[in-house]
């Protein structure tokens, strides 16, 4: 059968396909880029501490994912019932205890490392970690790598090591954000779920010890969501909008943009990220830690290029499925 392309139908199916496809490059920026400018939204929650900001920010997320839960089911969404068989089901719910671990200290590690003034060693955890990613590839999954893949790991793994001499020490900070956030997408990996759903069960594995906390901290006199002004308790308890809101907007583009943009967009955050701390915060970059964040950036350039390849060469890119990734920032 021959398909007119000219057709008014099928002209107003492309210019539905565009502004589809507009929308989700919108979302993806908004996404990524929210996620780029963390940094100036937890620099604002001093004089409480990291553990305090990261105990608030698990108790208001899983408020507001509670209370999406609530909305959908009201609009007659799948939310509460996919909520109710993922409880039921114990191998998932195990692996999402898994990820709830490493979530909390990917989010611990963020909030810790930008309230300290190492906003630029936070950037380069998740510059690196796409390069962890393909290693897990290797070690985890025993996949074969490419001769670039390779060269780029390679070239990360040199970086790392440049780094360690330009800061004394090793950039540990970008290492467990790098390594926490790729165990956590490889946990996902597993777990076949709407991305509200498991972050409904994450945050409230990770509530129960985060009120304890909580209390306790109040309790002692510690605490600062009582002490610290309506202000204060106003920001604290905005974590949990903070956390979500980029996560819908990811959800949203991960449906109708390709992999292959989805994965360009996603150096957006540390490019922010990395633009905050330089430009706004002022850190110093010595010689040695330029020379290591351009090896970085070799290395991702040599990984995007081999990953994009294919698809100039077919000039199939185009036609790349939608891609549902369910991962979180810090």
């Amino acid at each position: 059968m021959v398909v007119l392309e000219d057709t008014p139908l099928a002209v107003a199916a492309s210019e539905d396909r565009g502004r589809e496809h507009r929308r989700g490059v919108l979302y993806g920026v908004t996404a990524y880029g929210l996620w780029g400018l963390f940094p100036l939204f937890w620099v604002l929650l001093e004089p409480a501490g990291a553990i305090e900001i990261l105990a608030h920010r698990i108790a208001w997320s899983l408020v507001v994912v509670l209370a999406i839960l609530w909305l959908l089911g009201r609009r007659g969404g799948r939310g509460q019932p996919a909520l109710r068989a993922l409880l039921r089901d114990r191998r998932r719910l195990a692996l999402l205890v898994a990820a709830a671990v490493v979530l909390t200290v990917n989010w611990g590690t963020f909030i810790w490392g930008v309230n300290s003034g190492h906003v630029v060693e936070t950037s380069l955890g998740y510059f690196i970690n796409p390069l962890v990613s393909v290693l897990a590839g290797v070690l985890v999954l025993g996949e074969r790598l490419r001769r670039a893949q390779w060269v780029a790991v390679g070239l990360g793994a040199g970086a790392v090591l440049v780094l360690t001499v330009g800061y004394g020490r090793p950039p540990w900070i970008a290492l467990v954000l790098a390594f926490s956030f790729g165990s956590y997408g490889l946990i996902r990996k597993y777990v076949a779920t709407g991305a509200v759903e498991s972050m409904a069960v994450e945050t409230a594995v990770m509530a129960w010890p985060a009120l304890g906390y909580l209390v306790v901290l109040e309790a002692s006199g510690g605490g600062t969501f009582l002490d610290g002004g309506a202000g204060h308790a106003a920001l604290l308890a905005a974590g949990g909008v903070v956390t979500t809101v980029p996560l819908l907007a990811f959800g949203a583009a991960a449906t109708r943009v390709p992999l292959s943009l989805l994965g360009l967009m996603h150096y957006l955050t540390p490019v922010l990220q990395f633009a905050c701390g330089i430009l706004l915060f002022g850190e110093h970059m010595p010689p040695a830690r330029w020379f290591g964040f351009a090896l970085v950036w070799i290395a991702l350039s040599v990984l995007t290029w081999d990953s994009l390849l294919p698809f100039l060469v077919s000039g199939k890119g185009r036609h790349n499925a939608p891609y549902r990734s369910r991962a979180r920032r810090g």
